[in-house]
């Protein structure tokens, strides 16, 4: 049996997935429908809707089998997923990837399938699939019926993607900020490992705004993004909370660590300002506080002490005392 091997970007895949909220979320009719419809249109006792996380393959509409899951490292659609197209297997049990597969030589006994990657932005993260216990081939216009219901579920896929995301910076907005540092917290709880939350707030925004004209203000808004995204690591959980306030949380990191991001980002927005030859620069406040599990007993708790920490570092350096 061969696993499929993880995606290039795996790290972007799986954020984009957590950020749509939707894993270990209970049966839609709004999935249901496409599955119910795939398994009738192609006569297949099995038609999935399955979303590829870090070590499972977790289904959200399944028609034919009763789990919610399997491992990761069983799954046809894990393989599905690193392509653009439908993978189609004719007859897995003589496929040198799938034969021993215990999907294929016990229940549901696999030996047709197709799956057609789902896709939101750029990220594969999952498939809409048939299977049959009985070899079979796939014509051309199968595949372009599969890839219309696929087209289907990424339509639903993707107005979820929309309720948490800021359409300006293209950030996670407040709420799927919050669904997002939920889980990272979990982890860096579980694994015993620091974390810190830094909050941003952009300095004189409002009289960029009146002084330079509101669209001038949205490309601040932007830069400021494009510095963030720039200047942390891809696995930070990055957000923008609502008018100029943004907020990172960093796993790994002591409030130091953050310190020190934070004085690379005051670079990288000076150096960008210079190159876009603006008349002004674009100028924020941050505050860092390191997660307590025991003080802080959800995300709003955390990011009330960072922002009370970023208001009087705020007020600090004005005087010029600043500090981590």
């Amino acid at each position: 049996m061969q696993i499929a091997p993880l995606p290039a970007n795996e790290n972007s895949r799986i954020a984009c997935l957590r950020l749509l909220n939707i894993l270990d979320t209970q049966p839609e009719e709004r999935f249901d429908r496409i599955t119910r419809m795939a398994k009738r249109l192609f006569s297949v006792p099995i038609a999935q809707v399955t979303l590829i996380d870090t070590n499972r393959q977790w289904f959200k509409s399944s028609i034919g089998v009763s789990d919610r899951e399997t491992s990761r490292d069983f799954s046809f659609c894990a393989h599905a997923i690193l392509g653009e197209g439908i993978m189609h297997v004719s007859d897995a049990s003589q496929d040198d990837r799938f034969f021993d597969n215990p999907l294929v030589t016990g229940a549901p006994n696999i030996r047709f399938y197709a799956g057609c990657p789902l896709q939101v932005g750029a990220e594969n993260l999952g498939t809409l699939c048939v299977i049959d216990d009985k070899p079979r081939e796939f014509d051309d216009e199968e595949r372009r019926l599969l890839t219309d219901l696929a087209g289907m579920v990424e339509q639903e896929l993707v107005s979820l993607q929309q309720a948490t995301t800021d359409h300006l910076t293209t950030l996670a907005n407040r709420r799927g900020f919050e669904v997002l540092a939920r889980h990272s917290l979990r982890i860096c709880k579980r694994m015993a490992i620091p974390s810190t939350l830094v909050y941003f707030d952009l300095d004189r925004f409002k009289r960029l705004n009146d002084t330079y004209g509101h669209a001038e203000g949205d490309l601040a808004l932007k830069t400021f993004a494009r510095g963030l995204l720039a200047v942390f690591r891809d696995t930070e959980v990055i957000g923008r909370l609502g008018g100029d306030e943004f907020a990172v949380l960093m796993s790994g990191a002591t409030r130091e660590n953050a310190f020190a991001v934070v004085n690379r980002l005051k670079e990288w927005i000076a150096n960008d300002s210079r190159l876009e030859g603006r008349s002004y620069e674009v100028q924020f406040s941050s505050g860092q506080i390191g997660f307590d599990p025991g003080k802080h007993n959800s995300i709003e708790d955390l990011l009330a002490d960072a922002d009370s920490a970023m208001y009087e570092n705020k007020n600090a350096s004005r005087n010029g005392t600043e500090r981590p």
